[in-house]
């Protein structure tokens, strides 16, 4: 624990190493990392690697009570994977309880020593992770969320490598400084760490060039605002075209429904050297909060690199072909005073996730029964207007169920949104896969239509996808990764309510193909 000051008030912090954010991890792809991780906090902890595939070591995946039992305060638990087959910049963050909202970082993979980035060569590399801030204590303000029923307070600030700039009532908070010489090129990888809110990303006066999202290369395209979701990652080359003059840089949410939002825009700037800093910033105004054309405009630019090197290796014939609604319900809770004896929940075709008081990757590993049935429903359960969302019963059904794949088998999952309470922009992250978005769009998916559009040559390939406010989004996989393997809103609020289930993949027969056994400083439950 730390005492961290920030808009002018102080609270004490959990931190790694003293640090907010957290530190940056280096390596290089096919890298083996051996993190130990010592537990100081009244807190139980587990750290997630975002991204990393973690190919037949769940056991270093991180989701607490998914793939491994927290670690205990007083307890230690090395991490031990392999960067197999991938670089570019991905992110570490706390997977218990709402930790991640301080317990985060980077994670910086460069290519092997020799090979270029498939575009020019930038003179400077900068990280820059987004995040939100709680004046109070993260864990009382879910706590009280949990206890009346309704949503959570919102944040009282944006981020920008842990400082919200210019802020009203606290003129000590100065916002981060990104110093450029101009005629260089500087490489920014851009993390949303935030707990719940989809974020904005510009600098007045420049245009990025995006080049990578969620640690793929991408085909190069130029474009002045970029929109991230909590748990994506994206590498954009800042060309510093100005002579002089400090540029503001805004970090602020973007909410296309009537839910409410910390609307408070994180700034920073880009300050040329040589320029006064008393000198007149030259401002910028952040996109609407719901400018959802300017989120569309980027989401739609987005397609796999897929050159020789890199190829965009989408399946094509399909074993299973899954439905899944993802959005909000109301349970009943007679104690919920202030939700007028309701709670509001969240699910997955109509399944509100229960987590399990034993981790699911040991229960299936050691067959350990009781803990979880292979059932997860491949459809809703009922059919209706699912983006109109007009029901009369929003309960939902409870129970810990996982989805069971053979090894390699080929998957195309469609994630519907449901307007159920509210449509909203869903951010679902699927740990131990890279997936391919091969098609989206507003409604309803029509499975007779829709299929003539895909893309199946060269779509996005990333680990975390928006499913679209009131509309869908259609991802391939091949389940080539042994292990149990969670899929879940990024959105906090929303795992916390139960948008959440995970796939069960078995061993094949080969002799890669099969989960590594546990590391002998598991922890244990």
């Amino acid at each position: 624990m730390k005492n961290i000051t920030r808009l002018c008030s102080s609270k004490p912090t959990v931190t790694v190493n003293g640090r907010y954010p957290g530190p940056t991890i280096y390596a290089r792809e096919d890298d083996t990392l051996l993190i130990k991780v010592v537990n100081h906090v009244k807190y139980n902890v587990s750290i997630h690697w975002h991204g990393v595939r973690q190919v037949r070591t769940g056991w270093a995946d991180g989701p607490a009570y998914i793939t491994q039992c927290p670690i205990q305060p007083g307890q230690v638990y090395t991490y031990n994977y392999t960067l197999t087959g991938q670089r570019g910049t991905l992110w570490w963050h706390a997977h218990i309880l709402w930790l991640r909202a301080t317990v985060y970082g980077a994670i910086v993979i460069l290519p092997k020593r020799g090979v270029p980035y498939p575009f020019p060569k930038p003179d400077h590399e900068k990280v820059i992770v987004l995040g939100e801030w709680w004046k109070s204590d993260t864990e009382n303000v879910i706590n009280e969320a949990l206890k009346s029923g309704l949503a959570p307070n919102v944040s009282d600030a944006h981020m920008i490598n842990g400082r919200p700039g210019l802020a009203k009532n606290c003129p000590s908070d100065q916002g981060y400084k990104l110093s450029v010489k101009n005629g260089k090129t500087y490489l920014l990888r851009i993390v949303n760490a935030a707990l719940n809110e989809e974020l904005f990303f510009k600098v007045s006066g420049h245009l990025f060039t995006v080049v990578e999202v969620d640690a793929v290369y991408v085909k190069p395209f130029k474009i002045d605002t970029i929109v991230i979701a909590p748990g994506q990652t994206t590498n954009v080359l800042l060309t510093a075209s100005k002579s002089t003059g400090k540029y503001l840089v805004t970090a602020s949410p973007f909410m296309d429904s009537p839910i409410a939002v910390d609307n408070v825009t994180a700034t920073a700037t880009v300050h040329y050297s040589g320029t006064l800093s008393s000198s007149p910033t030259i401002l910028t105004l952040p996109p609407p909060q719901n400018a959802t054309s300017v989120a569309t405009n980027f989401t739609n630019s987005l397609r796999s690199l897929n050159s020789k090197k890199y190829p965009a290796l989408v399946p094509t014939t399909i074993d299973h072909h899954l439905f899944f609604t993802v959005g909000l319900g109301l349970n009943p809770c007679p104690t919920c005073k202030a939700g007028n004896g309701s709670r509001v929940v969240a699910s997955i075709n109509n399944v509100t996730f229960v987590m399990p008081k034993i981790a699911l990757l040991p229960a299936h590993y050691f067959n350990i029964s009781g803990v979880f049935t292979p059932d997860f429903p491949k459809n809703p359960p009922h059919v209706f207007n699912y983006s109109g969302g007009s029901v009369t019963n929003m309960a939902t059904e409870t129970g810990t169920r996982l989805y069971k794949l053979p090894y390699n088998a080929t998957v195309q999952l469609v994630l519907q949104d449901t307007g159920v309470i509210a449509p909203e922009n869903h951010p679902i992250h699927l740990h131990g896969y890279n997936f391919f978005e091969v098609g989206r769009g507003l409604g309803n998916f029509n499975p007779k239509k829709d299929p003539n559009n895909f893309n199946l040559v060269d779509p996005v390939e990333r680990n975390t996808i928006g499913v679209p406010s009131g509309g869908w989004v259609v991802i391939r996989f091949r389940a080539d990764n042994p292990g149990v393997w969670f899929m879940h809103c990024h959105l906090e609020v929303h795992t916390t309510w139960g948008l959440k289930m995970a796939f069960l993949v078995e061993n094949g027969k080969g002799p890669n193909q099969s989960i590594l056994p546990p590391p002998k400083d598991f922890p244990k439950c």
